[in-house]
């Protein structure tokens, strides 16, 4: 691989999975100083990837969840062919490493997951005890480099004016974030949210509701239950 590789990583479509993708990211940073790295993912994780210093930019793939659209993705990966050195393939799915494929970067490297043989090109084992650790999980696939917990840049402005906006204090208040994309099978119960959130605020903190506008029925719910959150 070339000293200063230029590097495409499949990231996730889960807003939680991308903040923990930071952990591979910084350790590409680490192990490949001078690589530039791009990262392929939805649209709305661009002003998230942009707080992560070690990505160059995020290419937008206009795919709907779980779809496979493969014309798409052989269309998409076609257009990438000759950009880059190596790709990393985060998610398990087959899908998710069509792309790289179509692209021909030299070198693919994921975990096995749904029988990728010949879609990756470098297999990386899975550790059992890592399987449900997903923030580990994905700094494995660098196979190398420092773990670091995810850092987001701040945008001091933009924090300072939320903060005024709600009321809050920086660093004297905890953020729940309790909706779930697939409704309550996924979902912590409301009223042991409002119990963490009332326990929470004895400690002398405030607590603070943040979520979609999907959410709106569960943050009420919660605030209902614990009525001095903001939500």
């Amino acid at each position: 691989m070339a000293e200063s590789p230029t590097i495409l990583v499949i990231g996730p479509r889960w807003v939680g999975d991308m903040v923990m993708a930071q952990c591979l990211f910084s350790a590409l940073g680490e192990l490949h100083p001078d690589a530039v790295i791009d990262v392929l993912a939805p649209a709305w994780a661009a002003p998230l990837v942009k707080r992560m210093p070690e990505i160059r930019r995020q290419i937008d793939l206009p795919l709907k969840s779980g779809a496979l659209e493969f014309r798409m993705r052989r269309r998409f990966g076609r257009l990438l062919r000759g950009h880059y050195d190596i790709a990393y393939v985060m998610p398990g799915s087959w899908k998710s490493a069509l792309v790289p494929f179509f692209a021909r970067i030299p070198r693919r490297v994921g975990y096995l997951k749904e029988m990728r043989h010949g879609l990756l090109t470098d297999i990386v084992p899975l550790p059992d005890d890592v399987k449900r650790r997903t923030a580990q999980a994905y700094f494995g696939l660098a196979q190398g480099g420092t773990f670091r917990a995810p850092k987001l840049a701040v945008d001091t402005k933009n924090q300072a004016a939320l903060l005024g906006r709600f009321g809050l204090e920086a660093k004297k208040f905890v953020a729940l974030m309790p909706g779930a994309e697939f409704g309550p099978a996924k979902r912590w119960p409301s009223e042991r949210y409002a119990g963490l959130a009332r326990d929470i605020m004895a400690k002398g903190f405030a607590v603070a509701l943040f979520g979609s506008k999907n959410d709106a029925d569960v943050t009420a719910e919660i605030a209902t239950l614990a009525p001095d959150v903001v939500d």
